[in-house]
């Protein structure tokens, strides 16, 4: 019988602790809803904190956190805080305001892809929710001008590069013409060996000429000495 009565007692003494705690969370989100609702987020930052160390998987606290942490642009904090609701609350409607909010602060720091599948989670959780499916829509078009932006600069780049490499093509073929007239004046300044061999060939050419004709003209004359002399001795021989 003692002992029953010490178990109904530790029973007892444990519901009292458990209500008590909760009543001390319900009184810290309440008072950090007042203080989100007056803007002194730090403040409401605390509480929900302290709410959270009571019950670490209350998800009420954590989605209330997310909003004031976001509040205070601290959107990585913010984010984790919905993340972690996301995998714990298994009420559609209150998933449908955290996956909407997650669409938010992605959709603020331009990662619209992400934004519009959680806006898709959200509307799956709420088909009716109507601001959301305005902001999907609106997600969805600023994904696909971003997607727009991105392939005109990568064509840009392109075009950049082709650029580029035609004219470094460019500048290589006026190097190479500016080494070839170089070269040419040269070549004008300084006569090739090859023409100055040529010109002593034909000058030796001339000489053998000359002296060939000097040859045969000596031929000739002793040609002709020979023929008088025969045609003297022929006129003797006539006259004898």
């Amino acid at each position: 019988m003692l002992k029953s009565k010490y178990i109904l007692f530790v029973v007892f003494l444990l519901s009292t602790v458990a209500v008590s705690a909760q009543k001390a969370e319900r009184d810290y989100i309440r008072k950090g809803n007042r203080l989100f609702n007056d803007s002194i987020f730090v403040d409401a930052e605390v509480n929900y904190r302290k709410a959270l160390e009571i019950n670490p998987k209350s998800t009420v606290s954590m989605y209330n956190l997310g909003n004031t942490l976001s509040q205070q642009q601290k959107f990585q904090d913010a984010m984790e805080q919905y993340v972690s609701a996301s995998n714990i609350e298994k009420d559609k409607m209150k998933l449908a305001h955290i996956y909407h909010n997650m669409g938010v602060l992605l959709q603020a720091g331009k990662d619209y892809a992400k934004a519009v599948d959680a806006y898709k989670m959200s509307l799956r959780n709420n088909p009716t929710d109507d601001e959301t499916r305005y902001n999907l829509a609106l997600a969805q078009k600023m994904l696909k001008d971003q997607q727009q932006n991105q392939q005109n600069q990568d064509q840009n780049q392109d075009q950049n590069k082709d650029q580029q490499k035609q004219e470094q093509k460019q500048d290589q073929n006026k190097d190479k013409q500016n080494d070839q007239k170089q070269d040419e004046k040269k070549d004008q300044q300084q006569p090739p060996k090859s023409e100055k061999q040529n010109n002593q060939m034909s000058k030796e050419n001339a000489e053998q000429l000359l002296n060939s004709v000097m040859q045969d003209e000596k031929d000739v004359q002793d040609k002709v000495k020979k023929q008088q002399k025969v045609m003297q001795g022929g006129r003797l021989e006539k006259d004898w």
